[in-house]
């Protein structure tokens, strides 16, 4: 069976990579155009494109994919399998593949349809996520689903991390599927009522927040976009951050600890939380307790308050 494939980040290249392990002929991957990055705006491949070279998979990179198509049709293939792709698609591109499009979907649909469900469900504080497959139609991830594969989400999870542990799961349920699609044997459901969610952006942290709720902040968009907080004129972006007990009465955004032995602490509405991992704005990710060795920061510091 003939197909294309359609990704963009480094989520997506482990179901590009295990779908090329199984056989199956993959005549093109669709990702998108080359992006500039760093001072210098150097144009830079997606993850996915870097996999499908070294595949030596033919890349296509149309701009507007619902305005030049005609690569992809030329392209021949039967079925068409996204993931994370990142282009909306018309029903003149779904009426392409006679075997449909099959999206791999870091949710269990219907809940956190659309942008940024990973790092929604960490900020939501969820317990469990998961991947769904989804035959796509013309919807916001609003398909029938054939197959779905729980994951739980720790309290030591980032964005990063569990997203890496998502994109596994989804290339091993990419490759099922798209094994029995080949034999006819697919049964679907409907979805139920669902939500969908927004794109996630750098985020000022409001101590005034418990405890629990600033820790799945900072720790869902971390590694990017990244939540904030600036303190004695210093900003400082946050990785990571975990919930502590303190029986201290001080104002919220407080710093409670701030040396090389405790690390940062800072005072939430309800607990405390630990920066263990943190970059000065302009700097290196670092520590907590490396950063407060040597910094102009001190325990009574506070926290500036969001503008909102």
């Amino acid at each position: 069976m003939k197909i294309v494939f359609a990704g963009t980040p480094e989520f997506s290249v482990p179901s590009l990579d295990a779908l090329h392990a199984a056989g199956f002929e993959i005549a093109a991957v669709l990702t998108q155009p080359d992006k500039p990055q760093g001072r210098k705006g150097i144009p830079t491949p997606s993850p996915v494109k870097r996999a499908a070279e070294a595949l030596e998979i033919p890349v296509l990179q149309p701009e507007k994919l619902k305005a030049d198509y005609s690569a992809l049709c030329a392209a021949g293939a039967e079925l068409m399998v996204t993931c994370a792709y990142g282009q909306l698609l018309t029903q003149e591109v779904l009426d392409l593949f006679p075997r449909g499009v099959w999206n791999v979907h870091a949710s269990l649909l219907p809940a956190y349809r659309g942008a940024a469900p990973i790092a929604r469900a960490v900020m939501d504080g969820a317990k469990t996520t998961g991947v769904t497959i989804m035959k796509t139609d013309i919807g916001m991830d609003t398909g029938d689903i054939f197959l779905t594969e729980e994951v739980p989400i720790e309290t030591t999870d980032t964005a990063g991390t569990l997203s890496d542990r998502l994109s596994r799961v989804g290339a091993a349920l990419i490759v099922k599927a798209l094994k029995a699609v080949e034999k006819g044997e697919a049964v679907l459901r409907k979805q139920g009522a669902g939500f969908a969610c927004k794109k996630v952006s750098r985020t000022q942290v409001d101590f005034s927040r418990p405890s629990a709720e600033v820790s799945a902040l900072v720790r869902g968009l971390s590694p990017a976009p990244l939540s904030f907080g600036t303190v004695n004129g210093l900003t400082l972006n946050f990785l990571f951050a975990e919930s502590v007990d303190t029986d201290s009465r001080a104002a919220y955004g407080e710093v409670l600890r701030a040396s090389p032995k405790t690390g940062l602490i800072v005072k939430c509405g309800e607990g405390a939380v630990r920066i263990t991992r943190l970059q000065p704005a302009g700097g290196k990710a670092m520590s907590d307790k490396d950063f407060c060795n040597g910094r102009k920061i001190s325990e009574g510091m506070r926290f500036d308050e969001p503008v909102l």
